[in-house]
């Protein structure tokens, strides 16, 4: 069969779904394509199975301060692992289902379920029907990348598509790959009782590139389990187990999470074939604010455009590829300021500008450790640092990272605060009520501040009240 449209979407995920409610919304005459799971990655395979099993996690861990807090029982208490796997899948269900019930159950013939390829230019084989499209919404997403060599240990190998199917979960375990994915669910085993063994050829984890932050989570995600970085990793049979190598150590353990990051689908869709510029990683080239390949009809959306895999993130993208798709001229929208959070205990974030992308010359750095704050101290969450950015002139807050408990919080704060250019001394003279973990962040203003340029009047005046008369 052969049919015509006005937009073709390619892929029902996050970037998908935005994108065709803006071809929707502008009346286009659109299909959606998607082969494989319906239901976005993070509510099947990523930001929400994930957060199930870290919340048990976390609730079971707490049970190690309950016996100095004067709460007895706590050494009684366990998890059954695969009642554990049962309820994130339960929650993730629950989760999916949302999803599909206002999206693609009740579209009809706007809904295609087959892999598209790119035949030519605006013309897509889905199956055995022909699709020309004026315009096309490339949303495919991505697929977690496992090394060849490591096929051949079949089901011994988990990423994380899989590892929430598990009936029940290994005695011992090594997470290779410490990025998010890496981090949160290993932390997450680790604190239900598996034996887990932290492994990355980089020299950092959770992608820190500010030198004390990364120290600092570091120390304290080695409570939790051992971490080994800067090494190539090799994995060999063992008696029916798998022996872990890197460097000079070694682990024998019976699962390996492959948590190395996710590859572009891009492969699945022929995208050579749709007469667009491709970079040296065989992406297509594209401008972030219009995410516009080129001069072309195709547009580009989510993680299969290689940016940053954040669900607000391939949301923009959806909305911004959705948008110019329905309209003849593009339109470029601003992107929002950079916010990425690994949810351990405590939170890894990272907002605004990385510390290794500014001029250390015109750079002030604030930092505030967490011994100090009286609500990290109840919470038993003392361990961690706040580290802030700012253009020593103007003052301007440029960036930050923090590793702290509730550390989620205070990241939107500067996230919106950066977004809106706000000085330090402007942020200073907001409130900040005691005792809450936002003090840490009041610690790190005022480590700041006497770091940029003031007016000569402020000099001596509180620097948190703001000169009236």
């Amino acid at each position: 069969m052969e049919r015509k449209v006005e937009v073709a979407i390619i892929g029902a995920g996050t970037a998908g779904l935005a994108a065709m409610g803006q071809a929707k919304r502008a009346g286009k005459d659109f299909v959606l394509i998607n082969g494989g799971e319906l239901g976005t990655t993070c509510a099947r395979v990523g930001c929400m199975p994930s957060k199930a099993l870290i919340q048990v996690a976390h609730d079971l861990h707490r049970r190690e301060v309950f016996g100095r807090e004067g709460i007895e029982g706590g050494e009684s208490l366990s998890a059954s692992l695969p009642d554990t796997l049962e309820h994130v899948r339960d929650m993730r269900d629950i989760l999916v289902d949302r999803v599909l019930g206002h999206t693609t159950d009740q579209m009809g013939d706007e809904f295609m379920d087959g892999y598209a390829r790119f035949i030519e230019p605006g013309v897509l084989q889905v199956g055995e029907d022909t699709i020309h499209a004026a315009s096309v919404v490339t949303a495919c997403g991505t697929r977690p990348a496992v090394p060849p060599a490591w096929v051949d240990f079949g089901e011994r190998i988990l990423t994380s598509d899989t590892i929430f199917e598990q009936e029940d979960l290994p005695d011992a375990i090594a997470v290779v790959g410490l990025g998010v994915i890496g981090l949160e669910i290993g932390q997450a085993l680790a604190h239900l009782g598996v034996s887990v063994t932290g492994i990355d050829m980089l020299d950092t984890i959770a992608g820190l590139r500010d030198p004390d932050a990364r120290r600092s989570a570091i120390e304290l995600m080695e409570r939790a389990f051992p971490i080994w970085l800067g090494h190539e990793v090799e994995l060999f049979e063992d008696e029916g187990r798998i022996r872990v190598s890197a460097g000079e150590q070694a682990v024998v353990v019976d699962k390996v999470l492959a948590a190395m990051g996710r590859q572009s689908n891009l492969d699945w869709l022929a995208i050579e074939n749709a007469g667009i510029e491709l970079d040296a990683r065989g992406v297509p080239v594209f401008d972030k604010n219009t995410m516009r390949c080129g001069d072309s009809r195709v547009f580009i959306a989510g993680d299969i455009s290689g940016s940053d895999q954040i669900l607000h993130e391939a949301a923009d993208e959806g909305r911004i590829a959705g948008y110019n798709a329905a309209h003849t001229e593009s339109v470029a929208f601003a992107r929002k300021t950079p916010l990425a959070i690994t949810f351990t205990s405590p939170n890894i974030c990272t907002v605004g500008a990385s510390l290794a992308n500014l001029d250390p010359d015109t750079t002030a750095i604030g930092e505030m450790r967490l011994g100090p704050v009286g609500r990290a101290l109840v919470m038993g969450a003392n361990r961690g640092i706040v580290r802030l950015y700012a253009d020593k002139i103007s003052g301007v807050l440029l960036g930050a990272t923090l590793v702290a408990e509730r550390g989620e919080n205070l990241a939107h704060l500067l996230a919106w605060c950066i977004s809106e250019n706000m000085t330090a001394l402007q942020m200073l003279r907001k409130p900040f009520y005691h005792p809450t973990m936002e003090e840490a962040l009041q610690g790190a203003l005022r480590d700041l501040l006497p770091m940029v340029e003031l007016a000569p009047e402020l000099l001596d005046a509180p620097a948190e009240l703001e000169v009236l008369r």
